[in-house]
């Protein structure tokens, strides 16, 4: 049992015990037991914090059932062995070298020392920056719903805000708050700082308590920091300005609204593909452009260490450095002045790689199997799925068994990772000391 089988089938566990709480009658507003399947892609749903979703949320469920999603999406938001490291600390137990090594491994740390105070910030971190959504978004929802209602909405959003994952209680998602300034303003934020990554919040923290005290020494950020932020900051510009143009005159998307509010929808669209499903505008009805452009968006995702998906921003700011490099006739990839080391290189190509293939995989399947759908509507349900956005044309819904099912299986290897998914089926690999002679490969 190898730490990577141990978080691939931890996740796997979190997703039954989900499925069978969405599948009790208390968890149904109708009082029934639910349909295994719907249950189970819900779970998956949650758990891999992505929001896609067969069925309407908001009335499809109970409260306890739309009380276990906000839960199994916290779970899935913090990550299994985060989650698990939680109910150690609260029962009091120790930790192993085993229990460290997985967290080290599962949160991407270069190092043992300090894992389990990053996991406790990780949490404090987390319940600060949720509490204080809840609070601004029952500025929203309290007005229209009463203190109730309006608390409950505000909740639910919020936990699904942060850890990007994307289900609503309303059956058309936030289109109805595409003219609102604070929708449009709270919702990105949490987006954002879910997505951003613990350590790059925790770093731009540490610099404005050294600015707030006046402290003279000079906070160096890491490589890690500068290359989220500023990967981040243009993606968001980016995307905000290639959304304005695709769907500037599209009438069912952006063309009723004044120019601030079109700013505003293209903004809120530049935020959600990367990687939470909220949307202010109907998905099925933008222009091809627009589809494209969301599909691109979600497939790189997030930051490394955030509760998003994708194929992570660090990957793409490494090929991009490795391209770059080789444009330049450099035989060493930099990146603000630090040598990337290959292993990284070779990492980052093997998430790409991989994720291309399951994605091609997942759309050939569908595709063969329910043609009647475009192409375009099931590439952006496969991409979706795999980066865990939640973003969908409308087809979900009516999707087959065997579709649902692919769906279900792209949001699990997304979520757990390619590689980390490819190490525990193949274990950890054995060390080798026989090198092997070089030769030339015609490549490009």
């Amino acid at each position: 049992m190898t730490v990577s089988r141990t978080i691939c089938l931890g996740f796997l566990a979190v997703i039954t015990v989900g499925t069978l709480l969405l599948m009790l009658p208390i968890s149904m507003s109708d009082g029934r037991w639910s349909n295994p399947l719907i249950a189970l892609f819900t779970a998956t749903s949650a758990v891999c914090v992505t929001g896609l979703s067969v069925v309407d949320v908001g009335t499809f469920y109970s409260f306890w059932g739309q009380l276990f999603l906000v839960l199994l999406v916290q779970v899935g938001g913090l990550g299994y062995m985060t989650a698990t490291t939680l109910l150690l600390l609260l029962l009091g137990r120790k930790f192993g070298l085993r229990e460290k090594i997985a967290l080290q491994q599962s949160l991407d740390q270069p190092g043992l020392s300090g894992v389990v105070e990053l996991v406790r910030s990780i949490i404090a971190m987390t319940l600060i920056i949720e509490i204080s959504g809840i609070f601004l978004l029952m500025l929203v929802f309290v007005p229209d719903y009463g203190m109730e209602r309006g608390l409950w909405l505000s909740i639910f959003h919020s936990v699904n805000s942060f850890n990007n994952a994307g289900f609503g209680l309303f059956p058309n998602n936030l289109i109805r708050y595409v003219r609102s300034p604070l929708v449009n303003l709270i919702v990105p934020v949490l987006i954002i700082l879910g997505g951003i990554g613990y350590e790059v919040i925790m770093e731009a923290y540490l610099w404005l308590r050294d600015r707030y005290h006046k402290r003279p020494e000079k906070v160096v950020f890491s490589l890690n920091f500068k290359v989220a932020t500023s990967t981040t900051l243009l993606l968001l510009i980016l995307g905000t300005i290639f959304f304005l143009f695709a769907e500037f005159n599209n009438p069912q998307t952006f063309g009723q609204l004044s120019f601030p509010q079109k700013l505003m929808a293209a903004w809120f669209q530049s935020v959600t593909p990367r990687t939470a499903g909220f949307n202010t505008i109907d998905i099925g009805k933008m222009t091809e452009a627009g589809l494209f452009i969301t599909i691109a968006f979600m497939f790189i995702g997030t930051n490394p260490g955030g509760t998003g998906g994708g194929i992570k921003t660090t990957t793409v700011r490494v090929l991009f450095s490795c391209t770059k490099a080789v444009l330049q006739g450099k035989e060493e990839v930099l990146c603000y002045q630090r040598q990337i080391p290959l292993v990284l290189i070779l990492k980052a190509v093997g998430v790409a790689f991989g994720s291309l293939m399951v994605v091609i995989g997942s759309t050939t399947l569908i595709a063969l199997h329910d043609p009647q759908f475009d192409f375009i509507q099931i590439l952006l349900e496969v991409v979706s799925a795999f980066a865990t956005v939640g973003l969908s044309a409308g087809i979900t819904a009516t999707l087959s068994a065997f579709a649902k099912l692919v769906i279900i299986a792209t949001m699990y290897i997304g979520r757990v990772g390619v590689l980390l998914l490819m190490s525990a089926v193949l274990g950890d690999p054995s060390p080798s000391v026989v090198r092997y002679p070089e030769e030339n490969l015609l490549v490009g």
